[in-house]
């Protein structure tokens, strides 16, 4: 008897053991060793996140990030088709501020963000940059805020000097301060040097369409180009008035043409975001020294790029993976992410970081650039695009791009339009 009481109690004792190493292991909420989890992350562009994945690995070693980066195209179609099929989407992903909207008539696909807390970290970001990735009735939140583009004016000193305007960056901020303004900028430099003042029609129509609120769709998806009161056709017109007065010019976005004319200050000014800084750094390096950037006047205002981080609901570990993404977007780190890949935070705290406010561009003769585009940033409004943004955007570049050609402008126009209706029915 003596042996089974024994034998009973041992039993029971291994049992109790067993039970304890349980509740303390195998878990990512224990105080033992925590569960080891893989996370697939998905995200395109130039960015510093395969640094950052490892960094928080060393810090969580129970995690292990695998990145797969693509082309911005091929990414968002092979997260489209993901989500609309039900399977095969990564556990977190980056989403272009273009292509948010595509993404909202799927909802419930993704994990609403104020669900696991988002809430709480709210005012660490841009008003503007936050409301975005809202839904209409502003309860549901598709990703976290990443990097922003906030537009500025860049301008060769060179041509500027040449045109008799002036080149410190406060005084051309104060004499181009309207679109009005701008125009007569225009003027004295095509009469004094023969250069256009911008380099195409497309950023020319892009100076008033990025700081619209409400450009091709509202939210209940109807098409406003033909509507009276639309500030799309203002914006086109505005592109053609420029191109008709010799003040644009006809150089393309990323062609070799456009470089070239970038380096040899071909035409005077760039309206675009501070990640254009690190293409120029890299494709113009004979124009080191020659460009500056101000501020935009108010009415172009506006934002050209950026990101969200979103959770699809596939994932398994939804409470990791924001924890993960709420720490790969806070203040500090979107400040490394600056510094390291030009990524411009939408976190104001950071503008206020040592390292920010001490920022030197060289390319721009030693200029802190960096101030001049948060002060843009704090300028730009939200901005509802449509699902179907990119694909009526494309249709008016190509009116525009016919018409740097020699084409008939209203023409252009009413055939852009009618090429959108009918695509749209389909």
């Amino acid at each position: 008897m003596k042996f089974k009481k024994s034998l009973l109690v041992g039993l029971l004792l291994g049992l109790s053991l067993i039970l304890f190493a349980c509740s303390n292991g195998g878990s990512s909420s224990g105080e033992g060793d925590e569960e080891n989890i893989e996370l697939d992350f998905w995200v395109f562009g130039a960015t510093n996140y395969e640094s950052m994945a490892e960094k928080y690995e060393e810090e969580n070693p129970n995690v292990k990030i695998n990145i797969r980066k693509s082309e911005l195209g091929d990414h968002h179609n092979s997260l489209f088709t993901a989500i609309s099929s039900g399977t095969g989407a990564p556990d977190l992903t980056m989403i272009e501020v273009d292509q948010l909207d595509r993404f909202r008539e799927a909802q419930e696909r993704f994990t609403n963000l104020y669900d696991l807390g988002a809430g709480d970290i709210q005012d660490e970001y841009l008003d503007w940059k936050w409301d975005v990735a809202e839904n209409e009735s502003g309860d549901f939140l598709f990703g976290l805020p990443t990097d922003i583009g906030p537009k500025a004016m860049y301008y060769h000193t060179g041509v500027f000097e040449n045109a008799g305007l002036p080149t410190d960056p406060a005084e051309v901020k104060e004499q181009i301060s309207s679109p009005e303004a701008f125009k007569e900028a225009a003027a004295k430099v095509q009469e004094a040097t023969g250069k256009p003042m911008v380099d195409s029609l497309e950023m020319a129509f892009r100076a008033n369409m990025d700081a619209l609120e409400v450009s091709y769709f509202n939210r209940e998806g109807e098409l406003l180009i033909e509507n009276p009161d639309n500030k799309v056709k203002d914006a086109y017109d505005f592109a053609v008035e420029l191109n008709e007065s010799g003040y644009a010019g006809s150089y393309e976005m990323w062609t070799p043409e456009w470089a070239t004319a970038l380096n040899q200050g071909e035409f005077a000014v760039e309206m675009a975001p501070a990640w254009l800084k690190g293409y120029m750094t890299e494709n113009a390096p004979e124009a080191k020294g020659d460009w500056r950037v101000t501020t935009l006047p108010e009415q172009f205002a506006g934002n050209w790029g950026g990101s969200y981080i979103s959770i699809p609901k596939e994932t398994e570990h939804a409470e990791e993976v924001y924890k993960f993404s709420k720490w790969l977007v806070n203040p500090e780190n979107q400040l490394e992410s600056f510094v390291e890949s030009g990524l411009f935070p939408s976190t104001p705290a950071t503008y206020e970081m040592e390292e920010f406010t001490q920022n030197s561009d060289e390319y721009f003769g030693g200029q802190n650039t960096a101030e001049v585009f948060a002060e843009a940033a704090q300028e730009v409004n939200a901005t509802y695009k449509g699902p179907n943004y990119v694909t009526v955007n494309d249709e008016i570049l190509t009116a525009l791009q016919n018409v740097s050609e020699g084409a008939n402008p209203e023409e252009e126009w009413n055939a852009a339009v009618t090429r959108i209706k009918d695509i749209l029915k389909r």
